[in-house]
């Protein structure tokens, strides 16, 4: 089923934000954790080698060629030493071709993430500013509206009285106060009107062009993580993967010198010495 944030999610610009915040949270504990798996599987082929190295005998002796218990022993310390060999080369793996890819790929993950939601946030402040300017126009144009029909009326009834020079010369005053103000209501309209076309127009395009496109910008972004983090985890699973055939040959290496102890022929050997 398809699925378009930028129609379907067009008012969530704040969750998105904290959903792809949470994300890169994510990828980052993901990278930590294989570093870590990584830093384990090197201490502990460490300590195998150093385990090996430790009871394998630091000169051949006689008595450990002679009997099979004691050379079954010894290939098993063989086996163990190769096994330290594989956890670090799985070790290797997993921070060469995971760790250091993640933290990479992290870095531009973020400022990839940085873009969008900056363009996001200029998309938004843009339409909020178209708004308010076509709110204050409005509400401009209705004052003058209100200013011009009061100034009407005092004209129209300053034209009603009778008329002595003085009130002549102030009904002319009115009449030209009127005048006035209805210019002014006219070119408020005038400016309420292409603020209002202005909006229309910013608005479409922020909800038709702007968003979706940023919006679908984000969502490719955050399926190329989750895409990413499947592909670590299945690298993780190749890398663990590539040493088991050794590791089984190892183990059943192990398997045949334990098979190969023949406790009567060391006996026999005792009689023999």
């Amino acid at each position: 089923m398809s699925c378009n944030w930028g129609t379907e999610l067009w008012d969530q610009f704040d969750n998105l934000e904290k959903h792809t915040s949470w994300g890169i949270d994510f990828l980052e504990r993901y990278t930590k954790f294989v570093k870590e798996r990584a830093e384990i599987e090197l201490s502990y082929a460490k300590q195998i080698r150093s385990l090996s190295k430790k009871y394998h005998p630091k000169r051949s002796r006689e008595d450990e060629s002679r009997y099979t218990w004691c050379l079954a022993f010894a290939a098993t310390l063989r086996q163990l030493n190769e096994l330290s060999v594989q956890r670090e080369e799985l070790a290797d793996n997993l921070s060469t071709q995971i760790v250091c890819e993640l933290a990479r790929y992290t870095q531009e993950l973020k400022t990839e993430r940085k873009t969008h939601f900056q363009d996001g946030r200029r998309a938004q402040q843009h339409i909020e500013s178209s708004w308010k300017q076509l709110e204050s126009s409005k509400r401009r144009f209705e004052r003058d509206c209100k200013e011009a029909e009061r100034a009407q009326q005092v004209s129209d009834r300053i034209d009603l009285d009778n008329k002595t020079d003085g009130e002549k010369r102030c009904s002319l005053k009115a009449r030209q106060t009127a005048q006035q103000k209805k210019e002014a209501a006219e070119e408020a309209r005038k400016d309420y009107v292409t603020n209002l076309n202005q909006f229309n127009q910013d608005q479409h395009q922020h909800y038709h062009t702007l968003v979706p496109v940023i919006y679908q910008r984000i969502q490719d972004m955050e399926e190329r993580r989750i895409e990413r983090i499947c592909e670590a985890m299945r690298l993780s699973a190749e890398a663990e993967r590539k040493v088991l055939p050794v590791v089984s040959r190892c183990v059943d290496a192990m398997m045949d010198a334990a098979e190969g102890i023949q406790p009567r022929m060391d006996t026999r050997q005792v009689v023999e010495v």
